[in-house]
């Protein structure tokens, strides 16, 4: 997640692409969370880690999803 912040930036392309590849991210944290969970092997700061990484990817995802999608006037 060495990706700058500022999405005004990018262009859709790029965003669309950084997407993918952060919703990925997020899935395969998710996964080895639970993964540490379930096998007990994780101690508690590699789990805060984890979620922390996590939490940032998904408010990065609602950033671009937000930047993607066009604002509807009702």
């Amino acid at each position: 997640m060495n990706a700058p912040t500022d999405l005004s930036m990018k262009t859709d392309e790029v965003l669309r692409v950084e997407l993918e590849v952060f919703r990925r991210e997020h899935r395969d944290l998710d996964d080895a969370i639970h993964a540490l969970v379930e096998k007990g092997t994780g101690d508690q700061l590699t789990l805060q880690r984890l979620k922390k990484r996590k939490l940032r990817l998904k408010d990065l995802i609602a950033q671009i999803e937000d930047r993607l999608t066009p604002d509807i006037i009702a």
